[in-house]
């Protein structure tokens, strides 16, 4: 069928923060703090949680701290700062000073947070771990937007996340200038090669298209997506009414001409060994959208740091 305008806003998102559940999170916090201070995860609990450390100063006095930029990147993850100081005590309080997606440099103090100076030195470690994770999925994703270069091609990303913290990496992935692909297997047919084998088929372009004719019958509500690994699968997968073609590890010849052949009678995603080095080139061939399980499996945690005052 012809590639639909109208099906964008399903196809790709930038997830919000508003759009996360606050109970959620609340919970997600909770266990970050339990397994800081009581063990959470181990059998045998100690018999004296806390933090002993901070608990060897004679005066609990207010105290304040400013969470500082020690390198350029970009802000994720700020919205952390209230389910955390609420669980470790509503006297804490904490100030965004930027905005979230902010490209900020070296220096930027991004928040402070004030409260009991003992509930502080608990909480810092949990604060950073998250915005550390947070902030390093945004600025690893803005280094590949970048890389991509003046195309109109989005950049997406996969369901290679951290187990548990998927919500929280793709809400990452979009302060970076990515978009989320599917959120998980609930929102999108996706016909892929293991399906095929857990089928019965071979990779016969006829059981293919079997497949896919059965996924559009059975489930029209949802966008079908379908994965091709060669040249002579296209065409067929394209007349049973696949609404995205998948093209997965092509080589850059057949990547130029099954995009060609796409363009207009589907959308056209590229996958499977995407770095920042190939980014420039693959772009230039002109997908839709190039996905890329290395912006959250890969990349690295950012350096920010909480200093007193």
């Amino acid at each position: 069928m012809p590639r639909d305008p109208g099906q964008t806003a399903r196809l790709i998102r930038r997830l919000s923060w508003d759009e996360i559940d606050g109970a959620w999170l609340e919970s997600l916090a909770a266990l970050a703090r339990d397994e800081d201070l009581a063990g959470a995860g181990l059998v045998h609990r100690p018999a004296r949680p806390g933090d002993p450390s901070a608990e060897l100063l004679r005066n609990n006095l207010h105290g304040r701290a400013r969470l500082v930029a020690r390198r350029p990147l970009v802000v994720a993850g700020l919205g952390m700062m209230t389910p955390i100081l609420a669980a470790y005590g509503h006297q804490c309080r904490g100030r965004a000073l930027v905005p979230e997606g902010a490209h900020v440099p070296a220096g930027t103090v991004v928040a402070e947070v004030t409260g009991p100076t003992t509930n502080l030195l608990s909480l810092e470690r949990i604060l950073l771990n998250f915005l550390q994770r947070l902030s390093g999925v945004a600025t690893f994703t803005a280094e590949h937007v970048n890389a991509l270069g003046n195309t109109t091609t989005k950049l997406l990303d996969t369901r290679k996340t951290t187990p548990g913290f998927r919500v929280l990496e793709k809400y990452a992935v979009g302060q970076g200038g990515g978009y989320n692909h599917r959120l998980g297997l609930y929102d999108r047919l996706m016909v892929k090669d293991n399906h095929l084998a857990a089928d019965g088929a071979t990779s016969a372009a006829d059981r293919l298209t079997q497949l896919v004719k059965r996924a559009r019958t059975e489930r029209p509500d949802l966008l079908l997506e379908v994965e091709v690994d060669n040249l002579e699968q296209i065409g067929p997968v394209l007349a049973a009414g696949a609404d995205i073609i998948l093209l997965d590890n092509f080589s850059l010849p057949h990547l130029r001409q099954a995009v060609a052949f796409i363009r207009g009678r589907a959308w056209c995603e590229i996958s499977g060994g995407v770095t920042l080095a190939s980014l420039p080139e693959l772009g230039q061939i002109g997908p839709d959208f190039i996905s890329c399980g290395a912006l959250t499996h890969s990349a690295p945690w950012v350096d920010l740091g909480l200093d007193w005052d």
